[in-house]
């Protein structure tokens, strides 16, 4: 069968199981409740072999400027085929005008710059079971119910996009902690549900030891196994290491600008640490 008898429809609920086979196939550890939670965020698509999914790709809407590209997989008996730029094109249709970015496979790499994007750093996946001796978790706390809004700010300073749809669905499926100066909110981080255990991510703060005490606080909280999803650039890497999460592969973010993008080049807070590398 060529990939033209292949139909390109929008994702919706029933085809999360198909999605979920692909993910098993490529030995993602993403579990259905996973698949859920990124197309509750999303435009998604999937591609279609009569009722059998064979690829699915997302477009996650931040606000009126942003995108993230992710869940881009097709089914390895159907590759070579053309899908996955069907799939990326449906994706960058439903992005509207926004600016897109995704981390890339190195498979990937070459289809994403013909479709106009540009690499720039490396994300590093880390994960494995806690050592949690010797943590301080002193400053950083659970934060109340009230707080939303404050950690939209921040998160908007350092990502450069407005997420809140993003926050309110960590809120309902995890749990945030916080870093307070003076009373003030400076930094913050999420743990939840995800594949072998727990992630933890964002983490937004102003500097790397902010960032570190934050850490610490989710790894004494956390359960046997978390991940995660940091950059080469934070630093934070071989301290990962020192607390027992392994660095276990990446990818490579990517950018693909629309004219009217305007992310901020200095920001008093970062993003130390990524939702996932799905969510950015």
């Amino acid at each position: 069968m060529q990939a033209s008898q292949i139909d390109i429809v929008s994702f919706s609920p029933d085809h999360i199981d198909g999605a979920f086979a692909l993910s098993q196939q490529a030995q993602w550890p993403h579990r259905k409740e996973d698949w859920a939670f990124v197309l509750s965020l999303s435009k998604g698509f999937v591609a279609l072999e009569g009722d059998r999914v064979v690829g699915t790709a997302m477009a996650t809407l931040y606000g009126q400027t942003c995108v993230t590209i992710n869940m881009v997989i097709v089914d390895e008996a159907m590759r070579g085929r053309g899908l996955g730029r069907q799939l990326m094109n449906a994706a960058l249709k439903a992005s509207e005008g926004r600016e897109c970015r995704l981390v890339a496979t190195r498979d990937g790499l070459p289809l994403y710059e013909k479709l106009g994007f540009v690499a720039g750093g490396e994300v590093i996946q880390h994960q494995g079971f806690v050592q949690k001796q010797g943590l301080d978790t002193s400053a950083v706390t659970w934060a109340e119910q009230d707080v939303l809004e404050d950690l939209a700010a921040l998160d908007t300073t350092a990502f450069g996009a407005d997420r809140r749809n993003l926050l309110r669905m960590l809120a309902q499926t995890g749990k945030f902690a916080v870093l307070r100066d003076a009373g003030t909110i400076t930094g913050f981080i999420a743990l939840r549900p995800f594949g072998r255990g727990e992630v933890a991510g964002p983490v937004v703060a102003a500097n790397q030891a902010d960032a570190k005490a934050l850490l610490s606080f989710a790894f004494a909280a956390a359960g046997a196994f978390l991940r995660v999803d940091s950059t080469v650039a934070t630093g934070l890497g071989p301290w990962l290491t020192q607390h027992g999460l392994m660095h276990v592969g990446g990818g490579v973010p990517m950018r693909r600008v629309a004219a009217q993008a305007d992310t901020p080049e200095t920001a008093s807070v970062k993003t130390y640490v990524l939702a996932s590398q799905a969510l950015g």
